[in-house]
C-alpha cells in the first residue's frame, strides 16, 4: 500500500475548496491599490486585520517583515504592473526577530537540529520601531518605488491592534 502523503490533509481541504472556489474571475490588479509587507507569524491574518478582501491587496511575507532585495522586485513588478500605489510596511509585537541576536538565532536553529546557518542573515532586530522607519526610509528612496506612498506600522499580536510608526 503507498504511504500517505505528508499533505493529504490540505489537498483534501483543497478538493473542498474547490467546490465552491469563491475567487474565479477575479483581477490580478490590487483593487484597493495596496500592497502589504508583513511576518510569517501566523497569528497575522493581514486581510482581516486591515478589513480587506480577496483581490483588494497584494500580500508579501517574510521572517520579520524586512525590505529585503526581493521584496523591492516585488513591489516593481506590483507598482508598475498590478496596480499598487500604497505600501504598508507592519512589523509585530512578540517577534522572535526580535527577541534576541543574530548569532543567538543561529545557535538556535542548530540546538533544534538544523544546519550551521551563519551563512545566512537573519536581520534580527533589538529596536522594531527604527527597523521599520529604516526598511519604509529605504521604500521611499529606492529610485524605482519613490512614487508610492509607503506607512510603517507596528502590529499587536495582544489586541490585533496596529499602530503607525512612520
Amino acid at each position: 500500500m503507498p504511504e500517505e502523503s505528508p499533505f493529504a490533509d490540505v489537498i483534501a481541504a483543497n478538493e473542498t475548496y474547490v467546490r465552491n472556489f469563491p475567487l474565479a474571475g477575479l483581477p490580478a490588479r490590487a483593487a484597493r491599490g495596496l500592497a502589504v509587507l508583513t511576518c510569517i507569524d501566523s497569528r497575522i491574518e493581514p486581510l482581516e486585520m486591515l478589513g480587506l478582501a480577496p483581490g483588494d491587496a497584494k500580500i508579501l511575507r517574510n521572517a520579520g517583515a524586512r525590505v529585503t532585495d526581493d521584496v523591492l522586485r516585488t513591489l516593481v513588478l506590483a507598482s508598475y504592473l498590478l496596480g499598487v500605489d500604497r505600501v504598508l510596511v507592519i512589523a509585530h509585537t512578540d517577534c522572535r526577530m526580535a527577541s534576541g541576536s543574530e548569532d543567538q538565532i543561529h545557535v538556535d536553529v542548530r540546538e533544534a537540529g538544523g544546519p550551521d546557518t551563519r551563512s545566512l542573515s537573519f536581520l534580527v532586530t533589538s529596536d522594531q520601531r527604527a527597523t521599520v522607519r529604516a526598511d519604509v526610509q529605504r521604500l521611499r528612496s529606492w529610485p524605482y518605488l519613490s512614487h508610492l506612498q509607503v506607512g510603517g506600522f507596528l502590529y499587536d499580536v495582544s489586541s490585533g491592534r496596529i499602530a503607525e510608526i512612520c
